[in-house]
C-alpha cells in the first residue's frame, strides 16, 4: 500500500512553473521524462514551466499524482502568487477598490433601482457617494441611516429592510422639496382627515390633495413603490412639519385612499415623533408597535365611516353596495374594500371590478 500524499509547508510566493521547474531538476527528470510519466506532450510540461500555461484541476491532479503532492497543493501555490501579484497590481488594486465602495453604496439601497427611477442622477463613484449621503442624510458612508416614522408595511413583523428604508429617504427628501403654505394644524387636519372619504370620490379627485393637505401644514409626498419593498406608506416629521409619503403600491382607489387615513392616523395619535423609528422590533417594543398599527387602522375606519356601516345583508349585491355607499356619501370601492376586509366579501368577488386606480393621479403630484 502507497503513502499518502504529504505536502510540504507554504514557502514563498514564486511562480508555480518555476516550482515545478525546480521540482524536475532535483529529480534529475527532463521536461521529457515528466510528459512521459504524465503522458502528455512535451510542450504541455514546457508551457506550464515557463508561465505559458496555467495548471488546471485535472493537471494539478496529474502533478500532484506524478510527485507525491495533492492536487490541492499545487493549484494553491498557483492561487497564492496569482493573488501575491494581483496585491502588487496598482490598476487591479484600484478596480478592487471600486468594487468595495460599490459594494458599500449596495448596502445602503439599491443603488441601481434608484438610477433608473432617475432618483440618482451620479455617472461616477463619487458623485454616487455624494448623493446616497445626501440621500440618507449621512455624515460618511461608514454610518447607517435613520428615521423617525411610521410606515405601514406588508411585513410589520420583520426588521426594515434597505428597499424600505431606501423608499422613505426617498419620500423625506422630496418632501424637503415643497415647504408647507400653513403652519400645522392638528385641528384643521383632523377636519381634513373626516372629510377625506366624501370629498374624494373619483381617482382624478387625488389629483389636488398635496394642495388640501399643505394648506394644514402636511408635505405629501409620492414615490413609486420599489418592487418588494412591500411598503404602503409612511409618516415622519421633517424640519417640525408632519409628512406622508404613499407608495401606491395596489393602485386601487380604496386602498391608497385607506393608506393615506391610516398614516394621518399616526399623526393625529402623536405615533409620529423623533423618537420613534420605522423598524417594528421582534422584542417587546413590538407589541407596543402592533398596537399602535391597529389603533391607527381604527382611527382610519373611524375616518372613513364616522356613523359606521349599515347592517349587512346575507347576500350583498351591486345595488345594495351602490345604495349604502350613496347613504356614507363614499365610492362604491370603499364599501367594497371594507367588506372584503371584514371578510364579507371574497377578495375575488366581481363587485371588484374594474376597480379605480389612482395611478395617474399620484404620478400628477410629481
Amino acid at each position: 500500500m502507497s503513502n499518502p500524499p504529504h505536502d510540504p509547508l507554504p514557502i514563498d510566493q514564486v511562480p508555480v512553473g518555476e516550482l515545478l521547474g525546480r521540482e524536475l531538476e532535483a529529480r534529475d527528470w527532463s521536461q521529457a521524462d515528466f510528459a512521459a510519466v504524465l503522458d502528455r506532450p512535451t510542450q504541455f510540461v514546457s508551457e506550464i514551466v515557463t508561465g505559458k500555461k496555467e495548471i488546471t484541476r485535472e493537471s494539478a491532479a496529474q502533478i500532484g499524482a506524478a510527485l507525491g503532492h495533492t492536487a490541492e497543493y499545487w493549484l494553491n501555490l498557483q492561487d497564492q502568487y496569482l493573488l501575491a501579484e494581483q496585491f502588487r497590481n496598482q490598476h487591479a488594486q484600484i478596480k478592487l477598490d471600486e468594487v468595495r465602495r460599490r459594494a458599500r453604496l449596495n448596502d445602503k439601497g439599491p443603488i441601481q433601482l434608484l438610477k433608473k427611477r432617475g432618483l440618482l442622477t451620479g455617472t461616477t463613484l463619487n458623485a454616487l457617494e455624494t448623493e446616497v449621503m445626501e440621500l440618507f442624510e449621512l455624515d460618511s458612508l461608514d454610518d447607517e441611516p435613520a428615521f423617525a416614522a411610521a410606515a405601514r408595511r406588508a411585513n410589520r413583523c420583520e426588521d426594515i429592510s434597505s428597499l424600505q428604508r431606501a423608499w422613505v429617504a426617498c419620500i423625506r427628501r422630496e418632501a424637503r422639496k415643497i415647504p408647507p403654505l400653513e403652519k400645522y394644524s392638528a385641528h384643521r387636519l383632523r377636519d381634513l382627515a373626516g372629510s377625506l372619504s366624501r370629498t374624494v370620490k373619483l381617482a382624478a379627485d387625488f389629483e389636488d390633495l398635496p394642495d388640501r393637505f399643505s394648506k394644514v401644514g402636511v408635505r405629501l409626498v409620492y414615490v413609486e413603490s420599489f418592487p418588494g419593498a412591500k411598503i404602503d406608506g409612511c409618516a415622519m416629521f421633517v424640519d417640525e412639519y408632519p409628512a406622508i409619503g404613499l407608495s401606491g403600491r395596489g393602485k386601487r382607489f380604496d386602498k391608497v385612499l385607506f393608506t393615506l387615513l391610516h398614516e394621518i392616523a399616526h399623526i393625529l395619535l402623536d405615533h409620529v415623533d423623533a423618537e420613534h423609528l420605522i423598524v417594528e422590533r421582534l422584542d417587546d417594543a413590538q407589541n407596543s408597535e402592533i398596537r399602535r398599527e391597529k389603533d391607527a387602522d381604527n382611527k382610519a375606519t373611524k375616518l372613513v365611516f364616522p356613523h359606521g356601516v349599515p347592517d349587512v345583508p346575507a347576500r350583498i349585491s351591486a345595488s345594495w353596495v351602490d345604495q349604502t355607499a350613496g347613504e356614507l356619501g363614499v365610492a362604491p370601492i370603499v364599501v367594497i374594500g371594507h367588506l372584503q376586509h371584514r371578510h364579507r366579501l371574497d377578495w375575488r368577488t366581481t363587485l371588484a371590478k374594474n376597480a379605480p386606480s389612482v395611478s395617474e393621479a399620484l404620478e400628477a403630484w410629481e
